[in-house]
Formats: structure tokens, C-alpha cells, sequence
């Protein structure tokens, strides 16, 4: 027989009679997690809120009969098997009963302790198996999910192109890290496909052919990213009512991409470090651990470190998630690579739509150069795939770009230097030293680009009578990006 925890399967007694009920408690009450209920009405109440692996009921009882009551009880948890305990041998009524697959197994009253623990055991192990089979079957469909995504929606590494020294590093980096098994910090600013970088990573590691798991992160609250990571025993919770495995189960021997996990609850972070360290993974409800092999890629946007550490994150595990740190630029530091990436977006859509233009204009790539880009390389596939449907020709002019911030205006003339009187002629036969020429204004870059931002952001939140929630969507970011930004340009709204 399996070797299972027989206390962590419920087991329902139903009887009519008290001193039937405490006769059962005291001969199983070590053996088994009991629940009791006097007579089927009250027994129907508890399966609301209960999911016994077998019920136990007598036959003759006022009311309902322990057969009727099966029935129902079925109809509400068809899994539960159904142990009838009868002392009026109807041999008839019995084999309908066993049929109709309300009975899965009947006793003689009076009972015999240590044969019905044997047949408790045996329906207990027969559940077990059934919702094990279902589980493998859930996960592989999950599984087999995973792979048809793949298959569909190929990873497209050209949105990652680009010949600009920073792309060079970024793509140098993936390169040094991919083979090694070491876990990945990938920061970010929305829209700046840090989901192809990890991609990358996986599929230039020797797990190519193992899963990549993929984890938005976002779309959990509380505790559920906790059990969705995890997985859980059936019972863990209220309404876990069979076992199910976790993502990082299904990423065993492959690639777990954790998208933004923020906030960490204390219980979580101590999971996590226990699987970073030890790769040691324990279901929600269990005590039984399990080893898994994977490598986890974590991608987060600028300021969410620093919200962690005002969140007390364990710094262990801060610490074992960035071991190697790869930087993506926004699109705004790297402009040389705007006409690759968009010529390589047009090529997309034009092989999916044979209507759709094939080129950009000089005028085109200019406008597209001169836009800050709040949302990255997302916000450029958008706006080229939009160019390429409004245009009724073979080539993208500036007017089939529509952006959702202002473009760049183009820097004003610099004014010609006032002429200087010329100095009075020399009598004296001695030249006079010339003047020191003035210091060259040194270019700051990068404070420019952040007052175009600050701009670009004023504009939006004026437009939308200062909704953040709207401004966020139209950039395609998270709140939590904007209020970051808004902090860091000294934006005070």
C-alpha cells in the first residue's frame, strides 16, 4: 500500500446515533483526521465547506438513508469515496447501490477495528491517486499551454538589436552569462523588453530545451504569488481542495522569469531564499521538501530596489538575486539604434500584411529620432505597426506617425556671437596677448533628456487633468513607474 500521511486526508463519520459516533472516534482517532456529523442533513451542511477523501455513513437512518445520503453527497464531491456501514445484508439493494457509484465499499456491523482501517486505507490511497492523476494531467496541460505560446509567439530577438555601444554591452553580457547557471537581475524601464533579454539568456543556456516559465508577478496579490510560485497540498487553504504544483516545479531544470515581484511578503522572501541557496522548495500545507534546478531571471524598473529596501527585504536575498546585473537603456539614450529597430518592426508587419508599407521615409525616421520615447521599444513597435496600417502606399511618411507624447522640437539656431569693435591700431610695435577664449559650455546629456521628459510628463498630466492611472496607460507603464519618475524629475502634483 502507498506510503502515505493518513492524518492529512479528512475522513466524514455520519451516523444517527452518538455512541456509534464515539465508538468510531475512539478506535481511529489516531489514525485518521476525523469530522463527525449526526445524521445526513447535518452531514450535507459540512460538505460546503469540507472535501473528505471518504465518508463513512451508517445505513439506517431516520430521514435519509446512508445510501440516499451517498447519493447526494456524490453529486457534491464526486471524488469522495463512499463507505457504507450496514448490519441488514440486502445483497440487492447493495450491488445497485455499489452501481450506481454511490458505495465504493460496504461493512458488516458490528465492524471489526482493524479490517475497516484496512478498507479506510485503501479508499484513501484510491483517492490519492485520483487526484494525483488529475494534477500530472493539469500540469501537463499547463505545460503543453507553455509550448503552444512558444510555438505560436516565436521570441523575437531582433527587438533587441541594435548597434549602439550600450546594446553592444547588453548583448555582450547575455552572451557571458548565458552559459553559466548563475541567477539574473535584468533592470529596465517599462516597454523596454526586458522579457527578450531573458528569453535570450534561456535560450542560449544549456536549458534551451527545458521550460521557461514566466511569471507576471503583477497579476498576484497577498499571499497568491506565494502559492502560485510554490504550489500547495490539498488543504493548505480554504478552498484547496486538491494538490496542485507550482511554477517553479514546472520550471525545474529550465528558467523561472519572476516580471516585477513587488511587494515580497516575509514569507515569501524566506521561500525564495531558500530555493536561491539550497534549491529547496516546499508546497504550501506540506513539510515534505523537494529539490528543483532552475534559474531564476528577475527583471525590475528603476526605484523598485529602493522600494524594497523602505520594505525591509531581506538583503541576503537582494544580494542572490543580483549576482549579475544587466542594464537596459531606454531608447532615449540609445537614438542610433531607432532606425534598425524600426525598419525590423516594419519587416514584421509587412510579412504578416501584404498591404503594409515596406519602408520608411528619411522624413519618417527623422520624426521617429526626434520623440523621447516614454515607452520604450514596445511604444516604437506600436507606433511603426499603426504607420504601417494608415499608410495606403509603399512608404511611411511623417504623417502616418502618431505618437502619444509630444515629439522632441528640434533645438532653436544658435545666435551668431555680437561683433566687437576692432582694437584701435598698435603704435607701440608690441602685440597685445589675446584675450582668453571662453570656456565651451559642456553638453550634459543626460539632464536634457530628463527635462524632454519632464516636459513630455507636464503635457500628459495637463492633458488628462492630472490622472495618473491615464497618464500610465498611455505611456504603456506601471503607476508605480510614473510615481517613480515623477519623484526623480521633482514633478510635484
Amino acid at each position: 500500500m502507498r506510503d502515505l500521511d493518513w492524518n492529512s486526508f479528512d475522513v466524514l463519520v455520519v451516523d444517527d446515533e452518538q455512541d456509534n459516533l464515539d465508538a468510531f472516534r475512539f478506535a481511529f482517532r489516531k489514525s485518521f483526521k476525523l469530522h463527525y456529523a449526526l445524521g445526513g442533513a447535518e452531514a450535507l451542511g459540512l460538505l460546503d465547506r469540507l472535501d473528505p477523501a471518504v465518508i463513512v455513513a451508517d445505513q439506517r437512518m431516520p430521514g435519509m438513508s446512508g445510501i440516499e445520503f451517498l447519493k447526494q453527497a456524490k453529486e457534491r464531491r464526486p471524488d469522495t469515496a463512499g463507505v457504507l456501514l450496514t448490519a441488514y445484508a440486502d445483497v440487492t439493494v447493495l450491488i445497485d447501490a455499489v452501481n450506481s457509484g454511490a458505495v465504493d465499499r460496504y461493512v458488516q456491523k458490528p465492524w471489526n477495528s482493524k479490517e475497516l482501517a484496512v478498507v479506510l486505507r485503501q479508499v484513501i490511497s484510491g483517492f490519492a491517486t485520483l487526484r494525483e492523476n488529475r494534477r500530472l494531467r493539469e500540469q501537463l496541460a499547463l505545460y503543453a499551454g507553455y509550448l503552444e505560446r512558444e510555438q505560436r509567439d516565436p521570441i523575437d530577438f531582433g527587438e533587441i538589436a541594435g548597434e549602439s555601444a550600450a546594446m553592444r554591452e547588453v548583448t555582450a553580457r547575455i552572451g557571458e552569462v548565458a552559459k553559466a547557471s548563475t541567477h539574473v537581475l535584468i533592470e529596465g524601464e517599462e516597454g523596454a523588453e526586458k522579457e527578450v533579454v531573458a528569453r535570450a539568456i534561456h535560450v542560449g543556456s544549456p536549458r534551451e530545451e527545458q521550460p521557461f516559465v514566466k511569471v507576471t508577478c503583477a497579476a498576484f496579490r497577498g499571499d497568491a504569488l506565494e502559492r502560485e510560485l510554490f504550489g500547495w497540498r490539498r488543504g493548505a487553504f480554504d478552498g484547496a481542495f486538491s494538490e496542485r504544483a507550482g511554477r517553479l516545479d514546472l520550471a525545474h531544470r529550465g528558467t523561472i522569469y519572476l516580471d516585477e515581484p513587488a511587494p515580497l511578503t516575509p514569507s515569501l522572501q524566506a521561500r525564495l531564499l531558500r530555493v536561491l541557496a539550497d534549491g529547496e522548495v516546499e508546497r504550501l500545507g506540506s513539510t515534505e521538501t523537494t529539490r528543483v534546478d532552475v534559474r531564476v531571471v528577475l527583471s525590475l524598473t528603476p526605484g523598485i530596489e529602493e522600494a524594497w529596501a523602505h520594505a525591509g527585504v531581506l538583503p541576503e536575498l537582494v544580494s542572490r538575486l543580483s549576482v549579475f546585473p544587466i542594464r537596459l537603456p531606454p531608447l532615449r539614450e540609445r537614438r542610433e539604434d531607432i532606425r534598425a529597430l524600426a525598419e525590423h518592426f516594419l519587416r514584421k508587419y509587412a510579412r504578416r500584411n501584404a498591404r503594409a508599407a515596406t519602408s520608411l521615409s528619411e522624413e519618417a525616421i527623422a520624426k521617429l529620432a526626434a520623440y523621447v520615447w516614454p515607452g520604450n521599444t514596445r511604444e516604437l513597435e506600436n507606433v511603426v505597426e499603426r504607420a504601417a496600417i494608415l499608410s495606403r502606399g509603399d512608404v511611411i511618411l511623417p504623417e502616418h506617425l502618431a505618437f502619444t507624447a509630444r515629439p522632441q522640437p528640434p533645438e532653436p539656431p544658435a545666435r551668431a556671437p555680437r561683433a566687437t569693435p576692432a582694437p584701435e591700431a598698435d603704435t607701440t610695435g608690441i602685440r597685445a596677448p589675446a584675450a582668453p577664449a571662453a570656456p565651451r559650455p559642456k553638453l550634459d546629456l543626460s539632464s536634457q533628456l530628463d527635462d524632454i521628459e519632464r516636459r513630455e510628463l507636464l503635457a500628459a498630466l495637463e492633458r488628462c487633468g492630472g490622472n495618473k492611472a491615464e497618464v500610465a496607460r498611455q505611456f504603456g507603464m506601471q503607476r508605480t513607474t510614473l510615481y517613480y519618475r515623477l519623484k526623480r524629475l521633482g514633478i510635484d502634483t
